[in-house]
Protein backbone atom coordinates (compact mmCIF):
# COMPACT_ATOMS: atom_id res chain seq x y z
CA UNK A 1 0.00 0.00 0.00
CA UNK A 2 1.11 3.57 -0.71
CA UNK A 3 0.61 6.58 1.52
CA UNK A 4 -1.16 9.66 0.17
CA UNK A 5 2.08 11.60 0.44
CA UNK A 6 3.78 9.05 -1.82
CA UNK A 7 0.95 9.52 -4.34
CA UNK A 8 1.64 13.27 -4.53
CA UNK A 9 -1.06 14.67 -2.25
CA UNK A 10 -0.13 17.92 -0.50
CA UNK A 11 0.66 17.95 3.22
CA UNK A 12 -2.36 19.91 4.47
CA UNK A 13 -4.74 17.37 2.87
CA UNK A 14 -2.63 14.46 4.15
CA UNK A 15 -2.72 15.92 7.66
CA UNK A 16 -6.51 16.33 7.52
CA UNK A 17 -6.94 12.66 6.59
CA UNK A 18 -4.38 11.48 9.14
CA UNK A 19 -6.39 13.23 11.84
CA UNK A 20 -9.11 10.67 11.17
CA UNK A 21 -6.70 7.76 10.98
CA UNK A 22 -6.68 7.60 7.17
CA UNK A 23 -3.07 6.97 6.16
CA UNK A 24 -2.78 4.32 3.44
CA UNK A 25 -4.48 4.47 0.04
CA UNK A 26 -6.80 1.78 -1.34
CA UNK A 27 -5.98 0.18 -4.72
CA UNK A 28 -8.34 2.39 -6.71
CA UNK A 29 -6.82 5.48 -5.06
CA UNK A 30 -3.31 4.32 -5.92
CA UNK A 31 -4.32 3.94 -9.56
CA UNK A 32 -6.51 7.03 -9.86
CA UNK A 33 -4.78 9.80 -7.91
CA UNK A 34 -1.53 10.16 -9.92
CA UNK A 35 -3.42 10.17 -13.26
CA UNK A 36 -6.08 12.57 -12.02
CA UNK A 37 -3.49 14.98 -10.61
CA UNK A 38 -1.99 15.22 -14.10
CA UNK A 39 -5.36 16.13 -15.65
CA UNK A 40 -5.95 12.79 -17.38
CA UNK A 41 -9.61 11.91 -18.10
CA UNK A 42 -10.49 8.67 -16.30
CA UNK A 43 -13.16 5.99 -16.48
CA UNK A 44 -13.03 4.16 -13.16
CA UNK A 45 -14.85 0.86 -12.88
CA UNK A 46 -15.36 0.22 -9.18
CA UNK A 47 -18.12 -0.71 -6.76
CA UNK A 48 -19.36 1.43 -3.89
CA UNK A 49 -17.17 1.23 -0.80
CA UNK A 50 -13.84 0.84 -2.58
CA UNK A 51 -12.58 4.32 -1.66
CA UNK A 52 -13.25 6.05 -4.97
CA UNK A 53 -14.50 9.26 -3.29
CA UNK A 54 -10.94 10.14 -2.24
CA UNK A 55 -9.72 8.71 -5.55
CA UNK A 56 -11.38 11.58 -7.41
CA UNK A 57 -11.88 14.01 -4.50
CA UNK A 58 -8.29 14.56 -3.47
CA UNK A 59 -7.08 15.37 -7.01
CA UNK A 60 -9.86 17.88 -7.71
CA UNK A 61 -9.26 19.60 -4.34
CA UNK A 62 -5.54 19.83 -5.00
CA UNK A 63 -6.00 21.00 -8.62
CA UNK A 64 -8.23 23.88 -7.45
CA UNK A 65 -5.35 25.23 -5.36
CA UNK A 66 -4.87 26.16 -1.73
CA UNK A 67 -7.04 29.28 -1.98
CA UNK A 68 -9.37 29.03 -5.01
CA UNK A 69 -11.36 31.99 -6.29
CA UNK A 70 -15.04 32.17 -5.33
CA UNK A 71 -17.49 30.47 -7.67
CA UNK A 72 -18.19 26.92 -8.83
CA UNK A 73 -15.01 25.32 -10.19
CA UNK A 74 -15.76 21.62 -9.59
CA UNK A 75 -19.00 19.65 -10.06
CA UNK A 76 -19.60 16.15 -8.67
CA UNK A 77 -22.86 14.56 -9.85
CA UNK A 78 -24.28 11.64 -7.83
CA UNK A 79 -27.52 9.62 -8.16
CA UNK A 80 -28.98 9.87 -4.63
CA UNK A 81 -29.33 12.26 -1.74
CA UNK A 82 -27.60 9.92 0.72
CA UNK A 83 -24.56 9.55 -1.52
CA UNK A 84 -24.54 13.32 -1.99
CA UNK A 85 -24.30 13.83 1.77
CA UNK A 86 -21.62 11.14 2.11
CA UNK A 87 -19.40 12.54 -0.66
CA UNK A 88 -19.78 16.04 0.75
CA UNK A 89 -18.68 14.89 4.21
CA UNK A 90 -15.60 13.18 2.77
CA UNK A 91 -14.60 16.25 0.77
CA UNK A 92 -15.19 18.54 3.76
CA UNK A 93 -12.81 16.36 5.76
CA UNK A 94 -10.13 16.59 3.06
CA UNK A 95 -10.49 20.40 2.80
CA UNK A 96 -10.59 21.07 6.55
CA UNK A 97 -7.15 22.74 6.41
CA UNK A 98 -7.88 25.04 3.47
CA UNK A 99 -10.60 27.61 2.73
CA UNK A 100 -12.24 25.64 -0.10
CA UNK A 101 -16.03 25.60 0.38
CA UNK A 102 -18.31 22.71 -0.58
CA UNK A 103 -22.09 22.75 -1.00
CA UNK A 104 -24.58 19.88 -1.33
CA UNK A 105 -27.36 20.45 -3.84
CA UNK A 106 -30.22 17.94 -3.69
CA UNK A 107 -33.98 17.72 -3.45
CA UNK A 108 -35.99 17.30 -0.26
CA UNK A 109 -34.27 20.27 1.36
CA UNK A 110 -35.14 23.96 1.21
CA UNK A 111 -33.64 25.94 -1.67
CA UNK A 112 -32.66 28.92 0.44
CA UNK A 113 -29.71 27.41 2.31
CA UNK A 114 -28.25 25.89 -0.85
CA UNK A 115 -28.63 29.14 -2.78
CA UNK A 116 -26.99 31.10 0.05
CA UNK A 117 -23.95 28.79 -0.03
CA UNK A 118 -23.67 29.23 -3.80
CA UNK A 119 -23.86 33.00 -3.44
CA UNK A 120 -21.23 32.82 -0.67
CA UNK A 121 -18.80 31.50 -3.27
CA UNK A 122 -18.68 27.70 -2.82
CA UNK A 123 -16.09 26.26 -5.21
CA UNK A 124 -17.13 22.56 -5.18
CA UNK A 125 -20.73 21.50 -5.81
CA UNK A 126 -21.89 17.96 -5.04
CA UNK A 127 -25.43 17.34 -6.25
CA UNK A 128 -28.16 15.18 -7.69
CA UNK A 129 -29.18 15.81 -11.32
CA UNK A 130 -32.73 17.07 -10.75
CA UNK A 131 -31.97 19.84 -8.27
CA UNK A 132 -28.77 20.84 -10.10
CA UNK A 133 -30.67 21.26 -13.36
CA UNK A 134 -33.44 23.12 -11.54
CA UNK A 135 -31.05 25.70 -10.07
CA UNK A 136 -29.13 25.97 -13.35
CA UNK A 137 -32.36 26.67 -15.27
CA UNK A 138 -33.18 29.45 -12.77
CA UNK A 139 -29.67 30.87 -13.33
CA UNK A 140 -28.88 30.38 -9.67
CA UNK A 141 -26.12 27.89 -10.51
CA UNK A 142 -23.54 28.73 -13.16
CA UNK A 143 -21.39 25.93 -14.59
CA UNK A 144 -19.49 28.05 -17.11
CA UNK A 145 -16.30 28.07 -15.01
CA UNK A 146 -16.27 24.37 -14.10
CA UNK A 147 -12.81 22.91 -14.67
CA UNK A 148 -13.34 19.60 -12.80
CA UNK A 149 -16.30 17.30 -13.52
CA UNK A 150 -17.03 13.95 -11.84
CA UNK A 151 -19.91 11.61 -12.65
CA UNK A 152 -20.17 9.12 -9.77
CA UNK A 153 -22.12 5.84 -9.93
CA UNK A 154 -23.06 6.53 -13.54
CA UNK A 155 -24.78 3.14 -13.94
CA UNK A 156 -27.12 3.95 -11.05
CA UNK A 157 -27.95 7.30 -12.67
CA UNK A 158 -28.76 5.39 -15.83
CA UNK A 159 -31.07 3.04 -13.89
CA UNK A 160 -32.87 6.01 -12.33
CA UNK A 161 -33.41 7.69 -15.69
CA UNK A 162 -31.04 10.61 -15.07
CA UNK A 163 -28.98 10.31 -18.26
CA UNK A 164 -30.86 13.07 -20.17
CA UNK A 165 -30.35 15.42 -17.19
CA UNK A 166 -26.66 14.50 -17.06
CA UNK A 167 -26.22 15.38 -20.71
CA UNK A 168 -27.89 18.77 -20.19
CA UNK A 169 -25.62 19.52 -17.22
CA UNK A 170 -22.43 18.45 -18.98
CA UNK A 171 -23.37 20.58 -21.99
CA UNK A 172 -23.28 23.67 -19.73
CA UNK A 173 -19.66 23.07 -18.73
CA UNK A 174 -16.58 24.12 -20.78
CA UNK A 175 -15.27 21.59 -23.30
CA UNK A 176 -11.77 21.96 -21.84
CA UNK A 177 -12.74 20.62 -18.41
CA UNK A 178 -11.08 17.61 -16.71
CA UNK A 179 -13.62 14.75 -16.52
CA UNK A 180 -13.79 11.56 -14.44
CA UNK A 181 -16.57 8.97 -14.65
CA UNK A 182 -17.06 6.13 -12.15
CA UNK A 183 -19.39 3.18 -12.59
CA UNK A 184 -19.63 -0.35 -11.15
CA UNK A 185 -20.71 -1.68 -14.55
CA UNK A 186 -20.25 -0.29 -18.06
CA UNK A 187 -23.52 -0.69 -20.00
CA UNK A 188 -23.73 0.64 -23.56
CA UNK A 189 -25.31 4.03 -22.77
CA UNK A 190 -22.55 4.79 -20.20
CA UNK A 191 -19.85 3.90 -22.71
CA UNK A 192 -21.54 6.16 -25.27
CA UNK A 193 -21.73 8.98 -22.71
CA UNK A 194 -18.03 8.63 -21.94
CA UNK A 195 -17.07 8.71 -25.61
CA UNK A 196 -19.16 11.81 -26.22
CA UNK A 197 -17.97 13.90 -23.29
CA UNK A 198 -14.45 12.69 -22.45
CA UNK A 199 -11.07 13.20 -24.11
CA UNK A 200 -9.00 10.03 -24.59
CA UNK A 201 -9.97 8.59 -21.19
CA UNK A 202 -7.94 5.86 -19.50
CA UNK A 203 -10.03 2.94 -18.26
CA UNK A 204 -9.14 1.82 -14.74
CA UNK A 205 -10.73 -1.41 -13.58
CA UNK A 206 -10.38 -1.46 -9.80
CA UNK A 207 -11.44 -4.23 -7.45
CA UNK A 208 -12.50 -3.90 -3.83
CA UNK A 209 -9.56 -3.67 -1.40
CA UNK A 210 -8.93 -6.94 -2.92
CA UNK A 211 -12.18 -8.37 -4.10
CA UNK A 212 -11.31 -11.96 -3.31
CA UNK A 213 -10.22 -10.96 0.19
CA UNK A 214 -13.42 -8.98 0.73
CA UNK A 215 -15.56 -11.98 -0.17
CA UNK A 216 -13.48 -14.14 2.17
CA UNK A 217 -14.03 -11.59 4.93
CA UNK A 218 -17.81 -12.02 4.70
CA UNK A 219 -19.61 -15.08 6.04
CA UNK A 220 -22.68 -15.68 3.83
CA UNK A 221 -25.69 -17.42 5.42
CA UNK A 222 -28.82 -18.15 3.39
CA UNK A 223 -32.03 -19.32 5.07
CA UNK A 224 -35.45 -20.26 3.80
CA UNK A 225 -37.57 -18.58 6.47
CA UNK A 226 -41.29 -18.23 7.04
CA UNK A 227 -42.50 -14.65 6.71
CA UNK A 228 -44.35 -14.77 10.05
CA UNK A 229 -41.20 -15.93 11.86
CA UNK A 230 -38.70 -13.48 10.31
CA UNK A 231 -39.05 -10.78 12.96
CA UNK A 232 -38.37 -13.31 15.72
CA UNK A 233 -35.35 -14.71 13.86
CA UNK A 234 -33.95 -11.20 13.31
CA UNK A 235 -34.48 -10.28 16.96
CA UNK A 236 -32.44 -13.32 18.01
CA UNK A 237 -29.69 -12.59 15.47
CA UNK A 238 -29.43 -9.08 16.91
CA UNK A 239 -28.39 -10.68 20.21
CA UNK A 240 -25.46 -12.57 18.65
CA UNK A 241 -22.12 -12.45 20.41
CA UNK A 242 -19.97 -9.67 18.94
CA UNK A 243 -22.84 -8.10 17.00
CA UNK A 244 -22.12 -4.45 16.22
CA UNK A 245 -23.84 -2.06 13.84
CA UNK A 246 -26.34 -3.89 11.68
CA UNK A 247 -28.10 -2.96 8.45
CA UNK A 248 -31.34 -4.71 7.50
CA UNK A 249 -32.54 -4.39 3.90
CA UNK A 250 -36.24 -4.59 3.02
CA UNK A 251 -37.86 -4.58 -0.39
CA UNK A 252 -40.52 -1.96 0.35
CA UNK A 253 -40.89 1.25 2.33
CA UNK A 254 -43.87 -0.22 4.16
CA UNK A 255 -41.88 -3.26 5.30
CA UNK A 256 -39.08 -0.99 6.57
CA UNK A 257 -41.51 1.17 8.57
CA UNK A 258 -43.20 -1.91 10.04
CA UNK A 259 -39.93 -3.59 10.99
CA UNK A 260 -38.42 -0.56 12.72
CA UNK A 261 -41.55 -0.25 14.84
CA UNK A 262 -41.48 -3.96 15.68
CA UNK A 263 -37.80 -3.99 16.68
CA UNK A 264 -38.11 -0.87 18.81
CA UNK A 265 -41.10 -2.45 20.53
CA UNK A 266 -38.92 -5.50 21.28
CA UNK A 267 -36.37 -3.25 22.97
CA UNK A 268 -33.80 -2.71 20.21
CA UNK A 269 -32.33 0.64 19.20
CA UNK A 270 -33.38 0.86 15.54
CA UNK A 271 -33.81 3.61 12.95
CA UNK A 272 -35.00 3.53 9.34
CA UNK A 273 -34.24 5.26 6.05
CA UNK A 274 -36.83 4.91 3.29
CA UNK A 275 -38.72 7.00 0.79
CA UNK A 276 -41.72 7.80 3.00
CA UNK A 277 -39.50 9.77 5.39
CA UNK A 278 -38.60 13.35 4.59
CA UNK A 279 -34.97 14.23 3.98
CA UNK A 280 -34.37 15.63 7.47
CA UNK A 281 -35.69 12.44 9.06
CA UNK A 282 -33.47 10.29 6.85
CA UNK A 283 -30.41 12.37 7.61
CA UNK A 284 -31.08 12.25 11.35
CA UNK A 285 -31.45 8.46 11.20
CA UNK A 286 -28.20 8.12 9.25
CA UNK A 287 -26.34 10.45 11.63
CA UNK A 288 -27.60 8.51 14.66
CA UNK A 289 -26.48 5.25 13.07
CA UNK A 290 -23.01 6.53 12.19
CA UNK A 291 -22.57 8.00 15.67
CA UNK A 292 -23.63 4.73 17.29
CA UNK A 293 -26.73 6.18 18.97
CA UNK A 294 -28.71 3.66 16.92
CA UNK A 295 -27.08 0.32 16.18
CA UNK A 296 -29.70 -1.10 13.79
CA UNK A 297 -30.54 0.60 10.50
CA UNK A 298 -33.42 -0.60 8.33
CA UNK A 299 -33.17 0.56 4.74
CA UNK A 300 -34.59 0.12 1.27
CA UNK A 301 -32.14 -0.30 -1.61
CA UNK A 302 -32.37 3.25 -3.00
CA UNK A 303 -32.17 4.89 0.41
CA UNK A 304 -29.11 2.79 1.26
CA UNK A 305 -26.95 4.28 -1.49
CA UNK A 306 -24.24 6.27 0.22
CA UNK A 307 -24.20 4.32 3.49
CA UNK A 308 -20.48 4.25 4.11
CA UNK A 309 -19.86 3.02 7.64
CA UNK A 310 -16.74 0.96 8.32
CA UNK A 311 -17.86 -0.84 11.49
CA UNK A 312 -20.99 -2.65 10.23
CA UNK A 313 -20.71 -6.25 11.46
CA UNK A 314 -23.96 -7.73 10.11
CA UNK A 315 -26.10 -7.22 7.03
CA UNK A 316 -29.51 -8.92 6.98
CA UNK A 317 -31.55 -9.23 3.79
CA UNK A 318 -35.11 -9.29 5.14
CA UNK A 319 -36.16 -10.04 1.57
CA UNK A 320 -33.86 -11.38 -1.12
CA UNK A 321 -32.45 -8.79 -3.55
CA UNK A 322 -33.53 -8.94 -7.18
CA UNK A 323 -30.20 -10.01 -8.66
CA UNK A 324 -26.53 -10.69 -7.94
CA UNK A 325 -25.52 -7.03 -8.42
CA UNK A 326 -28.05 -5.87 -5.83
CA UNK A 327 -26.87 -8.66 -3.51
CA UNK A 328 -23.24 -7.57 -3.73
CA UNK A 329 -24.21 -3.95 -3.20
CA UNK A 330 -26.15 -4.81 -0.04
CA UNK A 331 -23.66 -7.16 1.57
CA UNK A 332 -20.80 -4.84 0.63
CA UNK A 333 -21.87 -2.64 3.57
CA UNK A 334 -20.03 -5.08 5.86
CA UNK A 335 -16.56 -6.62 5.79
CA UNK A 336 -14.94 -3.29 4.88
CA UNK A 337 -11.35 -2.20 5.25
CA UNK A 338 -10.18 -5.75 5.96
CA UNK A 339 -12.69 -6.36 8.77
CA UNK A 340 -14.92 -9.42 8.91
CA UNK A 341 -18.66 -9.35 8.40
CA UNK A 342 -21.73 -11.57 8.33
CA UNK A 343 -24.42 -11.46 5.63
CA UNK A 344 -27.73 -13.23 6.34
CA UNK A 345 -30.28 -13.58 3.55
CA UNK A 346 -33.88 -14.76 3.99
CA UNK A 347 -35.44 -16.43 0.96
CA UNK A 348 -39.22 -16.73 0.80
CA UNK A 349 -40.75 -19.81 -0.83
CA UNK A 350 -41.88 -17.65 -3.78
CA UNK A 351 -38.35 -16.26 -4.29
CA UNK A 352 -36.41 -19.52 -4.60
CA UNK A 353 -35.91 -18.87 -8.31
CA UNK A 354 -34.17 -15.56 -7.51
CA UNK A 355 -31.78 -17.28 -5.17
CA UNK A 356 -31.01 -19.89 -7.83
CA UNK A 357 -29.89 -17.12 -10.20
CA UNK A 358 -27.82 -15.32 -7.54
CA UNK A 359 -26.24 -18.58 -6.41
CA UNK A 360 -25.26 -19.44 -9.97
CA UNK A 361 -23.90 -15.96 -10.77
CA UNK A 362 -21.81 -15.69 -7.58
CA UNK A 363 -20.88 -19.38 -7.45
CA UNK A 364 -21.88 -19.86 -3.82
CA UNK A 365 -22.51 -23.57 -4.29
CA UNK A 366 -25.66 -23.51 -2.17
CA UNK A 367 -28.60 -24.06 -4.53
CA UNK A 368 -31.01 -24.83 -1.66
CA UNK A 369 -31.30 -22.34 1.22
CA UNK A 370 -31.44 -24.03 4.63
CA UNK A 371 -34.96 -24.21 6.07
CA UNK A 372 -34.73 -22.17 9.26
CA UNK A 373 -36.98 -21.18 12.14
CA UNK A 374 -36.32 -19.03 15.20
CA UNK A 375 -35.91 -22.20 17.26
CA UNK A 376 -33.56 -23.99 14.81
CA UNK A 377 -30.35 -25.12 16.58
CA UNK A 378 -28.22 -24.32 13.50
CA UNK A 379 -29.33 -20.66 13.68
CA UNK A 380 -27.83 -20.37 17.18
CA UNK A 381 -24.68 -22.19 16.09
CA UNK A 382 -24.15 -20.27 12.82
CA UNK A 383 -24.45 -16.85 14.42
CA UNK A 384 -23.10 -17.43 17.94
CA UNK A 385 -26.45 -16.67 19.58
CA UNK A 386 -26.37 -17.47 23.32
CA UNK A 387 -28.49 -20.47 24.31
CA UNK A 388 -31.93 -19.57 25.61
CA UNK A 389 -32.05 -16.23 23.75
CA UNK A 390 -35.57 -15.05 22.93
CA UNK A 391 -36.67 -12.35 20.52
CA UNK A 392 -37.32 -9.62 23.05
CA UNK A 393 -34.87 -7.72 25.22
CA UNK A 394 -35.63 -7.57 28.93
CA UNK A 395 -37.21 -4.24 29.82
CA UNK A 396 -35.23 -1.97 32.09
CA UNK A 397 -37.97 -2.24 34.73
CA UNK A 398 -37.18 -5.93 35.12
CA UNK A 399 -33.62 -5.06 36.10
CA UNK A 400 -34.44 -2.37 38.63
CA UNK A 401 -38.10 -1.82 39.48
CA UNK A 402 -38.88 1.83 40.25
CA UNK A 403 -39.88 2.72 43.80
CA UNK A 404 -43.46 3.50 44.75
CA UNK A 405 -42.61 7.12 45.54
CA UNK A 406 -41.09 7.63 42.10
CA UNK A 407 -44.08 6.29 40.21
CA UNK A 408 -47.07 7.12 42.39
CA UNK A 409 -47.87 10.30 40.53
CA UNK A 410 -47.73 8.61 37.13
CA UNK A 411 -49.84 5.57 37.91
CA UNK A 412 -52.52 7.09 40.10
CA UNK A 413 -55.71 7.65 38.16
CA UNK A 414 -57.68 10.82 38.60
CA UNK A 415 -60.89 8.99 39.57
CA UNK A 416 -59.32 5.85 41.02
CA UNK A 417 -57.14 5.33 44.09
CA UNK A 418 -53.99 3.26 43.73
CA UNK A 419 -54.06 -0.32 44.98
CA UNK A 420 -51.92 0.25 48.06
CA UNK A 421 -53.93 3.15 49.44
CA UNK A 422 -57.45 3.33 50.89
CA UNK A 423 -59.88 4.83 48.38
CA UNK A 424 -60.36 8.55 48.74
CA UNK A 425 -63.81 9.83 49.59
CA UNK A 426 -65.33 11.38 46.52
CA UNK A 427 -67.40 14.47 47.04
CA UNK A 428 -69.63 13.61 44.08
CA UNK A 429 -73.24 12.51 44.38
CA UNK A 430 -73.58 8.77 43.92
CA UNK A 431 -76.18 6.67 42.20
CA UNK A 432 -76.80 2.97 41.80
CA UNK A 433 -78.83 1.74 38.87
CA UNK A 434 -79.95 5.26 38.20
CA UNK A 435 -81.22 5.86 41.75
CA UNK A 436 -79.58 8.26 44.21
CA UNK A 437 -77.65 6.79 47.14
CA UNK A 438 -78.58 8.20 50.51
CA UNK A 439 -76.19 10.32 52.48
CA UNK A 440 -76.18 7.73 55.24
CA UNK A 441 -75.03 5.04 52.79
CA UNK A 442 -72.26 7.31 51.54
CA UNK A 443 -71.12 8.01 55.08
CA UNK A 444 -70.95 4.33 56.00
CA UNK A 445 -68.83 3.63 52.88
CA UNK A 446 -66.14 6.11 53.97
CA UNK A 447 -63.24 4.40 55.81
CA UNK A 448 -62.68 5.44 59.38
CA UNK A 449 -60.04 8.06 59.83
CA UNK A 450 -60.20 9.26 56.20
CA UNK A 451 -59.30 12.91 56.08
CA UNK A 452 -62.13 13.46 53.60
CA UNK A 453 -64.87 11.99 55.83
CA UNK A 454 -68.11 14.05 56.06
CA UNK A 455 -68.23 16.68 58.76
CA UNK A 456 -70.08 15.81 61.92
CA UNK A 457 -73.36 17.52 62.66
CA UNK A 458 -72.94 21.08 63.69
CA UNK A 459 -69.61 21.65 61.97
CA UNK A 460 -71.11 23.16 58.85
CA UNK A 461 -73.76 25.78 58.09
CA UNK A 462 -76.24 26.18 55.26
CA UNK A 463 -77.02 29.37 53.45
CA UNK A 464 -80.61 28.41 52.76
CA UNK A 465 -79.89 27.79 49.08
CA UNK A 466 -78.77 24.18 49.44
CA UNK A 467 -75.06 25.11 49.75
CA UNK A 468 -73.08 24.09 52.82
CA UNK A 469 -70.38 26.40 54.22
CA UNK A 470 -67.37 25.43 56.39
CA UNK A 471 -65.42 27.99 58.35
CA UNK A 472 -67.31 30.73 56.61
CA UNK A 473 -66.36 29.53 53.09
CA UNK A 474 -68.64 27.89 50.55
CA UNK A 475 -67.93 24.19 49.95
CA UNK A 476 -66.65 23.21 46.54
CA UNK A 477 -69.35 22.58 43.93
CA UNK A 478 -70.15 18.93 43.65
CA UNK A 479 -70.23 17.12 40.33
CA UNK A 480 -73.25 15.04 39.47
CA UNK A 481 -73.21 11.68 37.76
CA UNK A 482 -76.00 10.02 35.87
CA UNK A 483 -76.61 6.35 36.56
CA UNK A 484 -76.00 3.82 33.83
CA UNK A 485 -79.05 3.76 31.59
CA UNK A 486 -81.40 5.23 34.16
CA UNK A 487 -81.12 8.76 32.93
CA UNK A 488 -82.29 10.11 36.27
CA UNK A 489 -80.36 12.94 37.93
CA UNK A 490 -79.25 12.28 41.46
CA UNK A 491 -80.32 14.60 44.24
CA UNK A 492 -77.66 16.48 46.15
CA UNK A 493 -76.33 14.47 49.06
CA UNK A 494 -75.66 16.52 52.16
CA UNK A 495 -74.16 15.67 55.48
CA UNK A 496 -76.85 14.61 58.00
CA UNK A 497 -78.12 17.46 60.11
CA UNK A 498 -78.45 17.43 63.86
Amino acid sequence: MSTFTELGIESDIVDALAGKGIIDAFPIQEQTIPLALSGQDIIGQAKTGTGKTFGFGLPIIQRLGTDPDAGVKALVVVPTRELCVQVTEDLELATSNRPTKIVSIYGGKAYEGQIEQLKAGAQIVVGTPGRLLDLASQRLLSLKNVSELVLDEADKMLDLGFLPDIEKLVAQTPATRHTMLFSATMPGPIVALARRFMTRPIHIRATDPDEGLTQANIKHLVYRAHSLDKDEVIARILQSDGRGKTIIFTRTKRAAAKLVEELNDRGFNAAAVHGDLNQDQRERAMAAFKAGKKDVLIATDVAARGIDVDDVTHVINHTIPDDDKAYLHRVGRTGRAGKTGIAVTFVDWDDLHKWALINRALEFGQPEPTETYSSSPHLYHDLDIPAGTKGRLKPASAVAAPTRSATAGRHESRNEASADRPPRNRTRNRTRGGKPVSATEVATETPAGDAAAPKQPGTGTHDGKGHEHHDGKPAARRRRRRGGGGGGQSAPATAPQA
